[in-house]
């Protein structure tokens, strides 16, 4: 199972990274977690300084931008494997 967690205030960046998340999840049926963090001090325990911020499974993939939906299905397709 993914454990996806999308860090951000809740800017419009933020809320288009988690819907991607929500998407590439569900049109693969894949078992995932995706829970939505807006806590600076869950950023900082991630070393997230730029927002939006996925993490996958512990790990951060990426900060301040948001990946292309190939992309994100490339990495959660990994992250399973």
């Amino acid at each position: 199972m993914l454990e996806i967690k999308v860090m951000g205030t809740g800017c419009v960046n933020c809320i288009k990274l988690e819907k991607l998340c929500n998407d590439v999840v569900a049109e693969n049926k894949w078992a995932a977690d995706i829970e939505k963090i807006s806590s600076y001090e869950e950023f900082e325990k991630y070393g997230i300084w730029l927002t939006p911020g996925l993490v996958v499974n512990g790990k951060v993939l990426v900060q301040g931008k948001i990946p292309t939906k190939s992309t994100l299905y490339h990495w959660l397709k990994n992250a399973i494997e």
